[in-house]
Order: C-alpha cells, then structure tokens, then sequence
C-alpha cells in the first residue's frame, strides 16, 4: 500500500486542521421587539435564513425605566427584549454584526448588545453533518 505524505497526522491532529480552516462564530444579538421582523428579512435576504429567537427580559446601563401612573410612579426594572442567534463562517461574522447594528440602531438607549463566541463544531442531528454545512 502506497504512503501518502499526510498519513503521519493523527486523527485529533486531522479535526484540529479541519477545525482551522472551518471557524464558525455565534452570534447573540438583544435587540428591541418591534426590530425583529425587519432584521429577520434582511438576514433572510442575506442568506442567513438559519436562526433561534428568544423572548427574553432585561436591563442594561438604563436600568429599566419609570412610568407615570394616576397613583404615581412606577418602575419597570426588565425590559422585553429579544435575543437573536444565528452561526456564521467567520469571514461572514462582520458583516452579519453591521447588518444587526443598521437595523436595530435608534440612537437611543436600549437598542441592545451583540455577543460573538467561537464555534467548536456543529452537527445536524438529523444527517451527522458536521461544521460549516451543517449550518
């Protein structure tokens, strides 16, 4: 049986190399309700139709807000928001972060965050893919 030069590379050697070439990001945005329709269809028109989406509560540097009621004042400590996630390739990951930022940007306080942590892996259950066609 005929050697070929990359026989040498272990198996943990050879998914460190495919881990390399395909580095993925995830991307976890929080964003105002009412931006979420829009930010959807551009993702979509983008190309990034693969997506989770959270109804979640929080607060941020404006630690809620204060609302005038008949009998007086009252705080609402958590804001609805929601959260966004969607895996990118990372040569994509910029432009997915400035596309969230166009959308969902006000200029007001509350208009949210974007997280980006790196992706390990990713399977689809259903086929064992794994990595970017996975995604």
């Amino acid at each position: 049986m005929k050697r070929r030069p990359w026989d040498w590379i272990s198996a943990s050697m050879e998914k460190a190399l495919i881990c390399e070439v395909m580095r993925m990001k995830k991307i976890e945005a929080i964003i105002r309700p009412e931006k979420l329709h829009l930010l959807r269809e551009k993702l979509d028109q983008k190309g990034f139709s693969g997506m989770t989406v959270t109804e979640v509560k929080g607060r941020g540097r404006q630690k809620g807000i204060t609302l005038q009621w008949r009998a007086g004042d009252y705080r609402v400590e958590f804001l609805p928001k929601m959260k966004l996630e969607v895996v990118v390739e990372d040569a994509d990951t910029e432009m997915v972060i400035d596309l969230i930022c166009d959308v969902a940007q006000t200029g007001e306080a509350g208009d949210g965050k974007i997280f980006v942590y790196p992706v390990e892996d990713v399977v689809r259950v259903r086929t064992k893919e794994r990595g970017c066609s996975a995604v």
